[in-house]
Protein backbone atom coordinates (compact mmCIF):
# COMPACT_ATOMS: atom_id res chain seq x y z
CA UNK A 1 0.00 0.00 0.00
CA UNK A 2 1.67 3.16 -1.28
CA UNK A 3 -0.95 5.62 -0.01
CA UNK A 4 -2.76 5.00 3.25
CA UNK A 5 -5.31 7.71 2.45
CA UNK A 6 -6.40 8.84 -1.01
CA UNK A 7 -8.99 11.61 -1.40
CA UNK A 8 -10.13 12.84 -4.81
CA UNK A 9 -12.66 15.63 -5.28
CA UNK A 10 -14.30 14.93 -1.91
CA UNK A 11 -17.46 16.94 -1.27
CA UNK A 12 -19.92 17.16 1.59
CA UNK A 13 -22.99 19.35 1.43
CA UNK A 14 -25.51 19.99 4.18
CA UNK A 15 -29.07 21.28 4.05
CA UNK A 16 -29.41 24.73 2.60
CA UNK A 17 -26.64 24.14 0.09
CA UNK A 18 -23.88 24.57 2.66
CA UNK A 19 -20.76 22.97 1.16
CA UNK A 20 -18.59 22.19 4.19
CA UNK A 21 -16.00 20.29 2.12
CA UNK A 22 -15.58 21.56 -1.41
CA UNK A 23 -13.78 19.11 -3.71
CA UNK A 24 -10.56 18.46 -1.79
CA UNK A 25 -7.71 16.16 -2.85
CA UNK A 26 -5.36 14.46 -0.37
CA UNK A 27 -2.71 11.76 -0.64
CA UNK A 28 -1.16 10.49 2.58
CA UNK A 29 1.62 7.90 2.07
CA UNK A 30 1.69 4.86 4.32
CA UNK A 31 3.76 5.48 7.44
CA UNK A 32 3.41 9.27 7.39
CA UNK A 33 2.21 11.55 10.17
CA UNK A 34 -0.04 14.05 8.40
CA UNK A 35 -1.14 17.21 10.20
CA UNK A 36 -4.55 18.63 9.25
CA UNK A 37 -5.14 22.24 10.31
CA UNK A 38 -7.98 24.64 9.90
CA UNK A 39 -10.02 27.27 11.73
CA UNK A 40 -13.40 26.35 13.20
CA UNK A 41 -15.90 25.87 10.40
CA UNK A 42 -13.19 25.18 7.80
CA UNK A 43 -14.24 21.59 7.07
CA UNK A 44 -11.59 19.56 8.89
CA UNK A 45 -13.95 17.72 11.25
CA UNK A 46 -16.35 16.98 8.41
CA UNK A 47 -13.45 15.56 6.39
CA UNK A 48 -12.37 13.31 9.26
CA UNK A 49 -15.93 12.09 9.78
CA UNK A 50 -16.11 11.07 6.12
CA UNK A 51 -12.72 9.32 6.20
CA UNK A 52 -13.75 7.36 9.32
CA UNK A 53 -17.11 6.38 7.73
CA UNK A 54 -19.17 8.38 10.23
CA UNK A 55 -20.52 10.59 7.45
CA UNK A 56 -21.27 9.80 3.82
CA UNK A 57 -19.64 12.01 1.17
CA UNK A 58 -21.89 13.96 -1.17
CA UNK A 59 -19.41 13.63 -4.02
CA UNK A 60 -15.91 12.52 -4.93
CA UNK A 61 -14.19 9.44 -3.54
CA UNK A 62 -11.89 8.42 -0.74
CA UNK A 63 -10.02 5.28 0.21
CA UNK A 64 -8.46 4.55 3.60
CA UNK A 65 -6.04 1.63 4.02
CA UNK A 66 -6.93 0.66 0.45
CA UNK A 67 -10.71 0.42 1.06
CA UNK A 68 -13.41 2.70 -0.29
CA UNK A 69 -15.19 4.62 2.48
CA UNK A 70 -18.54 4.22 0.71
CA UNK A 71 -18.50 0.74 -0.80
CA UNK A 72 -16.34 -1.02 1.80
CA UNK A 73 -16.94 0.91 5.00
CA UNK A 74 -16.70 -2.19 7.20
CA UNK A 75 -13.16 -2.92 5.99
CA UNK A 76 -12.20 0.71 6.60
CA UNK A 77 -13.47 0.49 10.19
CA UNK A 78 -11.51 -2.71 10.80
CA UNK A 79 -8.34 -1.02 9.53
CA UNK A 80 -8.45 2.25 11.46
CA UNK A 81 -8.15 3.46 15.02
CA UNK A 82 -9.95 6.63 16.04
CA UNK A 83 -9.25 8.74 19.13
CA UNK A 84 -11.80 11.54 19.17
CA UNK A 85 -11.55 14.58 21.40
CA UNK A 86 -15.05 14.04 22.78
CA UNK A 87 -14.82 10.25 23.10
CA UNK A 88 -17.15 8.85 25.77
CA UNK A 89 -15.27 6.65 28.24
CA UNK A 90 -17.25 4.90 31.00
CA UNK A 91 -16.01 6.51 34.23
CA UNK A 92 -17.10 3.53 36.35
CA UNK A 93 -14.90 1.00 34.56
CA UNK A 94 -11.18 0.58 35.10
CA UNK A 95 -8.58 1.17 32.44
CA UNK A 96 -7.84 -2.54 32.23
CA UNK A 97 -11.53 -3.43 31.88
CA UNK A 98 -12.05 -0.91 29.09
CA UNK A 99 -9.08 -2.18 27.09
CA UNK A 100 -10.21 -5.78 27.47
CA UNK A 101 -13.73 -4.80 26.41
CA UNK A 102 -12.34 -3.03 23.37
CA UNK A 103 -10.48 -6.22 22.44
CA UNK A 104 -13.73 -8.20 22.69
CA UNK A 105 -15.50 -5.69 20.44
CA UNK A 106 -12.80 -6.25 17.84
CA UNK A 107 -13.25 -10.05 18.11
CA UNK A 108 -9.74 -10.56 19.45
CA UNK A 109 -9.39 -13.94 21.23
CA UNK A 110 -9.57 -13.63 25.04
CA UNK A 111 -5.95 -14.54 25.84
CA UNK A 112 -4.59 -12.32 23.08
CA UNK A 113 -6.86 -9.47 24.11
CA UNK A 114 -5.69 -9.66 27.73
CA UNK A 115 -2.07 -9.71 26.62
CA UNK A 116 -2.63 -6.79 24.27
CA UNK A 117 -4.30 -4.79 27.05
CA UNK A 118 -1.33 -5.27 29.38
CA UNK A 119 1.10 -4.31 26.62
CA UNK A 120 -0.79 -1.10 25.86
CA UNK A 121 -1.21 -0.14 29.52
CA UNK A 122 2.54 -0.33 29.85
CA UNK A 123 3.12 1.49 26.60
CA UNK A 124 1.05 4.52 27.60
CA UNK A 125 2.28 4.52 31.20
CA UNK A 126 -0.96 3.45 32.89
CA UNK A 127 0.02 0.11 34.42
CA UNK A 128 -0.02 1.49 37.96
CA UNK A 129 -3.48 2.99 37.40
CA UNK A 130 -4.91 0.04 35.46
CA UNK A 131 -7.33 -1.05 38.20
CA UNK A 132 -8.53 2.43 39.12
CA UNK A 133 -11.90 3.67 37.87
CA UNK A 134 -11.44 5.94 34.87
CA UNK A 135 -13.48 8.61 36.64
CA UNK A 136 -10.46 9.17 38.90
CA UNK A 137 -8.07 9.69 35.96
CA UNK A 138 -6.63 13.09 35.08
CA UNK A 139 -7.22 14.58 31.63
CA UNK A 140 -3.81 13.42 30.42
CA UNK A 141 -4.41 9.88 31.67
CA UNK A 142 -7.78 9.75 29.89
CA UNK A 143 -6.22 10.87 26.62
CA UNK A 144 -3.51 8.22 26.94
CA UNK A 145 -6.15 5.57 27.67
CA UNK A 146 -8.16 6.74 24.66
CA UNK A 147 -5.03 6.36 22.52
CA UNK A 148 -4.46 2.83 23.88
CA UNK A 149 -8.07 1.87 23.12
CA UNK A 150 -7.64 3.08 19.53
CA UNK A 151 -4.58 0.81 19.17
CA UNK A 152 -6.01 -2.44 20.56
CA UNK A 153 -6.59 -3.99 17.12
CA UNK A 154 -3.29 -2.68 15.69
CA UNK A 155 -4.82 -0.35 13.07
CA UNK A 156 -3.12 0.51 9.81
CA UNK A 157 -4.25 4.14 10.05
CA UNK A 158 -4.78 6.10 13.26
CA UNK A 159 -6.97 9.21 13.35
CA UNK A 160 -6.18 11.56 16.23
CA UNK A 161 -8.62 14.41 16.73
CA UNK A 162 -6.96 17.19 18.73
CA UNK A 163 -5.30 14.66 21.05
CA UNK A 164 -3.72 17.15 23.47
CA UNK A 165 -6.41 19.81 23.77
CA UNK A 166 -6.74 20.79 27.43
CA UNK A 167 -3.62 18.95 28.56
CA UNK A 168 -0.85 20.52 30.62
CA UNK A 169 2.54 20.96 28.87
CA UNK A 170 4.09 17.87 30.49
CA UNK A 171 1.19 15.60 29.44
CA UNK A 172 1.23 17.11 25.96
CA UNK A 173 4.93 16.34 25.45
CA UNK A 174 4.45 12.79 26.79
CA UNK A 175 1.65 12.15 24.29
CA UNK A 176 3.76 13.58 21.47
CA UNK A 177 6.51 11.12 22.30
CA UNK A 178 4.06 8.22 22.31
CA UNK A 179 2.78 9.20 18.85
CA UNK A 180 6.37 9.45 17.56
CA UNK A 181 7.24 6.04 19.00
CA UNK A 182 4.09 4.47 17.56
CA UNK A 183 4.86 5.81 14.12
CA UNK A 184 8.56 4.95 14.34
CA UNK A 185 8.23 1.40 15.69
CA UNK A 186 5.09 0.15 13.95
CA UNK A 187 4.91 2.35 10.87
CA UNK A 188 1.32 3.32 11.67
CA UNK A 189 0.00 6.14 9.49
CA UNK A 190 -1.28 8.99 11.67
CA UNK A 191 -3.85 11.56 10.52
CA UNK A 192 -3.65 14.33 13.10
CA UNK A 193 -6.08 17.21 13.46
CA UNK A 194 -4.89 19.79 15.93
CA UNK A 195 -5.47 23.32 17.19
CA UNK A 196 -1.79 23.64 18.12
CA UNK A 197 0.58 24.73 15.38
CA UNK A 198 3.56 23.66 17.48
CA UNK A 199 2.07 20.17 17.64
CA UNK A 200 1.87 19.93 13.86
CA UNK A 201 5.40 21.32 13.55
CA UNK A 202 6.73 18.77 16.04
CA UNK A 203 4.94 15.66 14.77
CA UNK A 204 3.87 15.99 11.15
CA UNK A 205 5.95 15.08 8.13
CA UNK A 206 3.51 17.08 6.01
CA UNK A 207 0.77 19.54 6.85
CA UNK A 208 -2.44 20.41 5.04
CA UNK A 209 -4.38 23.60 5.81
CA UNK A 210 -8.09 23.69 5.01
CA UNK A 211 -10.18 26.86 4.92
CA UNK A 212 -13.64 27.39 3.51
CA UNK A 213 -13.83 23.71 2.61
CA UNK A 214 -10.75 23.88 0.35
CA UNK A 215 -7.10 22.93 0.84
CA UNK A 216 -5.27 26.26 0.77
CA UNK A 217 -1.75 25.02 1.53
CA UNK A 218 0.08 21.71 1.80
CA UNK A 219 3.68 20.62 2.27
CA UNK A 220 6.31 19.84 4.86
CA UNK A 221 6.52 22.38 7.70
CA UNK A 222 9.84 23.58 6.28
CA UNK A 223 8.38 23.99 2.77
CA UNK A 224 5.39 25.93 4.06
CA UNK A 225 7.57 28.24 6.14
CA UNK A 226 9.98 28.93 3.31
CA UNK A 227 7.10 29.61 0.91
CA UNK A 228 6.11 32.81 2.71
CA UNK A 229 9.50 34.50 2.56
CA UNK A 230 12.90 34.96 4.14
CA UNK A 231 13.58 35.45 7.87
CA UNK A 232 13.03 38.98 9.18
CA UNK A 233 15.88 40.77 10.96
CA UNK A 234 14.67 43.49 13.33
CA UNK A 235 17.18 45.85 14.92
CA UNK A 236 16.51 48.42 17.63
CA UNK A 237 19.29 51.01 17.60
CA UNK A 238 20.68 52.05 20.97
CA UNK A 239 19.96 55.67 19.99
CA UNK A 240 16.22 56.01 19.13
CA UNK A 241 17.01 58.86 16.74
CA UNK A 242 19.02 56.49 14.55
CA UNK A 243 16.10 54.35 13.30
CA UNK A 244 16.10 55.95 9.84
CA UNK A 245 19.89 55.60 9.54
CA UNK A 246 19.65 51.97 10.64
CA UNK A 247 16.96 51.30 8.04
CA UNK A 248 19.10 52.87 5.31
CA UNK A 249 22.02 50.55 6.12
CA UNK A 250 19.75 47.50 6.38
CA UNK A 251 18.41 48.23 2.89
CA UNK A 252 21.79 47.09 1.51
CA UNK A 253 21.05 43.56 2.70
CA UNK A 254 17.50 42.99 1.55
CA UNK A 255 14.02 44.45 1.09
CA UNK A 256 12.43 46.40 3.91
CA UNK A 257 10.07 44.46 6.17
CA UNK A 258 7.40 45.58 8.66
CA UNK A 259 8.86 46.10 12.13
CA UNK A 260 7.82 47.23 15.57
CA UNK A 261 7.90 50.95 16.47
CA UNK A 262 11.47 52.06 17.13
CA UNK A 263 12.98 49.28 15.01
CA UNK A 264 14.26 48.84 11.47
CA UNK A 265 13.54 45.54 9.75
CA UNK A 266 14.72 43.74 6.63
CA UNK A 267 14.09 40.44 4.89
CA UNK A 268 17.40 38.63 5.27
CA UNK A 269 17.75 35.80 2.73
CA UNK A 270 20.96 34.55 4.33
CA UNK A 271 19.29 34.16 7.74
CA UNK A 272 21.51 33.80 10.80
CA UNK A 273 24.64 33.63 8.64
CA UNK A 274 24.06 37.19 7.43
CA UNK A 275 23.55 38.86 10.82
CA UNK A 276 27.27 39.41 11.48
CA UNK A 277 27.72 41.36 8.25
CA UNK A 278 24.77 43.61 9.13
CA UNK A 279 26.17 44.31 12.60
CA UNK A 280 29.61 45.13 11.14
CA UNK A 281 28.02 47.60 8.72
CA UNK A 282 26.20 49.30 11.58
CA UNK A 283 29.39 49.46 13.65
CA UNK A 284 31.25 51.03 10.71
CA UNK A 285 28.53 53.69 10.57
CA UNK A 286 28.80 54.33 14.29
CA UNK A 287 25.35 52.96 15.08
CA UNK A 288 25.10 50.90 18.25
CA UNK A 289 22.49 48.16 18.52
CA UNK A 290 20.11 47.96 21.44
CA UNK A 291 18.60 44.64 20.42
CA UNK A 292 18.71 42.22 17.50
CA UNK A 293 15.85 39.86 16.71
CA UNK A 294 15.91 37.35 13.85
CA UNK A 295 12.38 36.07 13.29
CA UNK A 296 12.15 32.80 11.37
CA UNK A 297 8.87 32.20 9.49
CA UNK A 298 6.59 29.92 11.52
CA UNK A 299 3.54 27.79 10.81
CA UNK A 300 1.58 30.51 12.57
CA UNK A 301 2.76 32.96 9.89
CA UNK A 302 1.76 30.50 7.17
CA UNK A 303 -1.65 29.98 8.73
CA UNK A 304 -2.33 33.71 9.00
CA UNK A 305 -1.30 34.37 5.41
CA UNK A 306 -3.27 31.44 3.99
CA UNK A 307 -6.48 31.81 6.02
CA UNK A 308 -6.49 35.45 7.10
CA UNK A 309 -6.59 34.75 10.85
CA UNK A 310 -4.87 32.84 13.63
CA UNK A 311 -5.76 29.32 14.66
CA UNK A 312 -8.33 29.68 17.46
CA UNK A 313 -6.82 27.26 19.95
CA UNK A 314 -3.14 27.82 19.31
CA UNK A 315 -1.10 28.96 22.26
CA UNK A 316 1.23 30.95 20.02
CA UNK A 317 -1.52 33.25 18.78
CA UNK A 318 -3.90 35.56 20.54
CA UNK A 319 -6.92 33.79 19.09
CA UNK A 320 -8.27 36.96 17.53
CA UNK A 321 -9.30 37.10 13.92
CA UNK A 322 -8.45 40.18 11.90
CA UNK A 323 -11.18 42.70 11.12
CA UNK A 324 -13.64 41.39 8.60
CA UNK A 325 -13.22 37.76 9.65
CA UNK A 326 -14.87 37.84 13.08
CA UNK A 327 -18.10 36.02 13.77
CA UNK A 328 -17.50 33.34 11.16
CA UNK A 329 -19.87 30.40 11.52
CA UNK A 330 -20.04 27.06 9.80
CA UNK A 331 -19.61 23.36 10.21
CA UNK A 332 -16.24 22.01 11.25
Amino acid sequence: MTDAIVVEGLVREFKGGIRAVDGIDLHVPAGEVYGFLGPNGAGKSTTVRMLTTLLRPTGGRATVAGFDVLTDAASVRRSIGVALQDAAIDPFMTGRELLRLQAVLHAIPRAEGHSRAEELLDRVGLTDAADRRVGTYSGGMRRRLDLAMALVHEPVVLFLDEPTTGLDPTSRVALWEEVRRLNRESGTTVFLTTQYLEEADQLAGRVGIIDGGKIVAEGTPAELKSSIGDPTLMITPADPTKVADTARILSRFGPEAPGRPGTAAVRLATGAEGVAAVVRALDDAGIGTGSIDLHQPSLDDVFVIKTGHRLEGDASGDGAAPAGRRGRKGRG
